[in-house]
C-alpha cells in the first residue's frame, strides 16, 4: 500500500478509536444539573474529567501524567512553550511541573492518566539499552495518540466495568500503555527516567526534595550533591526540564501553595507569606502579583461573604 494511502488509513482507524473511547467516557461521567465540572475516578490512577464551560488561565503543579483530550480544547503554558491541544492529542508530562492552563473550548472532555515510574523500569529488563532519551527531551511534549495507542488506553479504562478483568488484566494493560507512550514519538523523557542512574531519575529526586522542604532556604550545591551532580550539571539538567531555575521552581512551588491557603481562607496574607518561607510580606505580594495577575488581598477578598 503506497505510504500515503497507508497514513490515510492509519488516521481513520485512529479517528474511529477516539469515537468509541469518546462515547464510552461520556456514559461513566453522569450528567450534570448546574453546569459545574465534574470528575470521575473509573480506576484507581485514571480519571475523566469533564467541563461545561471555558476557565480562565490557573497555575497548578501537574504530576507525571497522559492528559488526553477527548473534547473541546485545552490550553497549557510550560515556561516559553505554549500549546495548544485539541481531540484525539495528548500530553505527556514526565516530572511535576509548574503548568499554566486553560479549557479554550467547551463542552470539554480529557482522559487523564497517572504515570508510575515503577511500572516503566519494570520495562527496563526487556528494553534495557534500546531505550534512551533524546537530546532534546522535555519534561512535557504533546502529540497526536495513534491508534495503538488509544485502543490500549480504550481497553484499559472498559476494565472497570468488570472487577474480575480489572484484577487480572489490569497490570498488563498498564504496562502496555506505559510502553506505548515511551516507544511513542513524545516519549522521549520516558525512555531516560527507565533508569535510575539518568539525569532525567536525578532531576525527579531533586524535584520530590524541593517539593517536601519549599518553605526551607534552597542552598542549590547541597541539592546537587544530594542527587549526585556537579552544581553546572545540576543548573543546566534543571532547567532543560523544568523550564526553570531551581530557585524559581521553589518559589512557583511557594506562590501555589501560598494562593490555595488564601483562596481556602486558613490565614491572612501577612501569616501565609511567612507560612510558605517569606521573610518579607512586601516581597511576597510582589511576586505573588506578578506570577497570578493579581495581589493576594484580592485572593482573600472573593472568599469573602456578600
Amino acid at each position: 500500500m503506497p505510504a500515503d494511502l497507508s497514513n490515510r488509513a492509519n488516521d481513520e482507524e485512529a479517528q474511529e478509536f477516539l469515537r468509541r473511547l469518546t462515547e464510552h467516557a461520556l456514559r461513566l461521567v453522569p450528567p450534570s444539573t448546574d453546569r459545574t465540572s465534574q470528575l470521575v475516578t473509573p480506576r484507581h490512577g485514571l480519571y475523566l474529567l469533564r467541563q461545561h464551560q471555558r476557565t480562565s488561565f490557573e497555575a497548578a503543579i501537574y504530576t507525571p501524567m497522559l492528559c488526553l483530550i477527548l473534547q473541546g480544547c485545552k490550553e497549557m503554558t510550560f515556561g516559553e512553550h505554549h500549546f495548544r491541544l485539541r481531540a484525539g492529542e495528548c500530553a505527556l508530562v514526565s516530572h511535576d511541573l509548574p503548568i499554566v492552563s486553560r479549557v479554550r473550548d467547551a463542552p470539554y472532555l480529557v482522559l487523564l492518566l497517572d504515570i508510575e515510574v515503577e511500572v516503566l523500569r519494570s520495562l527496563y529488563e526487556d528494553l534495557g539499552e534500546l531505550v534512551t532519551a533524546g537530546p532534546e527531551a522535555r519534561a512535557l511534549e504533546v502529540h497526536q495518540a495513534d491508534s495503538r495507542m488509544l485502543d490500549a488506553i480504550a481497553r484499559y479504562l472498559a476494565l472497570a466495568e468488570s472487577e474480575t478483568d480489572a484484577r487480572v488484566l489490569g497490570p498488563m494493560l498498564l504496562k502496555e500503555i506505559h510502553y506505548r507512550l515511551m516507544m511513542a514519538p513524545l516519549g522521549h523523557m520516558l525512555r531516560g527516567l527507565i533508569r535510575q542512574d539518568s539525569h532525567a531519575s536525578s532531576i525527579a529526586s531533586a524535584i520530590a526534595l524541593l517539593r517536601r522542604d519549599f518553605r526551607s532556604p534552597m542552598v542549590v550545591e547541597e541539592l546537587a550533591r544530594a542527587v549526585g551532580m556537579s552544581v553546572s550539571s545540576f543548573h543546566k539538567h534543571f532547567k532543560a526540564v523544568t523550564a526553570s531555575s531551581p530557585l524559581q521552581y521553589q518559589k512557583g512551588l511557594r506562590l501555589l501553595e501560598a494562593r490555595r491557603m488564601l483562596v481556602a481562607g486558613t490565614a491572612s496574607v501577612t501569616t501565609v507569606a511567612f507560612e510558605v518561607g517569606y521573610e518579607s510580606p512586601s516581597q511576597f505580594s510582589r511576586e505573588y502579583t506578578r506570577k497570578f495577575g493579581r495581589p493576594p488581598s484580592q485572593d482573600v477578598a472573593s472568599r469573602m461573604p456578600g
